[in-house]
């Protein structure tokens, strides 16, 4: 199994997606790599984490880097994306609407539910604010339908030079194991350089992507992950994503007095409870706050 360090390719261009590594991998230092070796073992699965320092003399690191980890309901800040990279193009606006009826609600649509009888729909920003305020699945359905479905946000990736992440299916099938083990999955690498990308870097204009940051700061979900071992002074802007065996946290962490830190951090193939796994996500930040022991 390889733990590798990533060095400067992390933070080149995304083209660089496509690279399975980077001549200069070197090893975690002895007390970081116990340390995720610990979270791996309480998470009862297999742990993937990529962590992208944006600024000053720290480097980049990963563990289970470019293994395929799903993505389940963490593609959403990808579908936010992509519908706004629509609107700055002018093929898509933010205030069209998009009708539904109580028979397109699926499992965990909390606005989509409150909205169905009303007759009106949502526009395509309110449906973008619910998919990654509450995680809402239909609102993510609705936009995914009307932006060309699993295919067309793949292909979207793919512009970005994203070669990795993928999307195959809707909600809620998405989240179950498919008939090929790479549908509907990313590797924490590929999917912290291209949420770096959207998020901080130049794969959004500037008023779509602090429009995308708004809508992620509204999150009600993932208290419990990235956002609880953070300090208390750290901004903390992540898209969860959530199965019965995998949980995973997507975004970028503000310390106080550092630059941004963007980590993607995913857990797959558990036994353990949700619970358990939030408090593995957790410790995952916990690492950033300070170094680990060398030894």
């Amino acid at each position: 199994m390889h733990h590798g360090l990533l060095c400067a390719g992390l933070l080149s261009p995304l083209k660089n997606l496509a690279l399975a590594a980077a001549p200069d991998d070197v090893a975690l230092p002895p007390g970081l790599a116990r340390r995720l070796a610990g979270i791996e073992r309480r998470s009862g699965g297999r742990l993937g984490v990529m962590v992208l320092p944006t600024g000053g003399s720290d480097r980049p690191w990963g563990w289970n880097a470019d293994a395929r980890f799903p993505l389940c309901s963490s593609f959403k800040l990808l579908l936010a994306s992509m519908a706004l990279h629509e609107v700055a193009g002018g093929r898509l606006s933010l205030d069209e609407r998009l009708p539904f009826t109580r028979a397109n609600l699926i499992d965990w649509s909390p606005v989509t539910d409150s909205e169905a009888d009303h007759g009106a729909g949502m526009t395509v920003g309110a449906l973008c604010a619910a998919t990654l305020a509450t995680s809402d699945n239909t609102a993510a359905n609705l936009v995914l339908a009307r932006l060309g479905g699993p295919a067309a946000l793949t292909a979207y990736l793919r512009s970005l030079g994203d070669t990795v992440t993928r999307l195959d299916r809707n909600e809620p099938a998405m989240n179950r194991p498919g008939a090929d083990p790479h549908w509907d999955t990313s590797s924490p690498r590929a999917m912290a350089t291209t949420a770096q990308a959207l998020m901080l870097g130049t794969g959004l204009p500037a008023p779509e992507q602090a429009r995308l940051l708004r809508w992620m700061r509204a999150s009600v979900t993932g208290g419990r992950r990235l956002r609880a071992g953070a300090a208390s002074d750290w901004q903390v802007v992540t898209k969860t994503g959530t199965s019965n065996t995998d949980s995973i946290d997507v975004g970028v962490l503000w310390p106080a007095r550092r630059p941004p830190l963007v980590v993607a951090a995913f857990i797959r193939d558990s036994q353990a409870d949700g619970a358990v796994r939030d408090a593995c996500l957790a410790d995952v930040a916990r690492l950033l706050q300070a170094p680990p022991p060398a030894g």
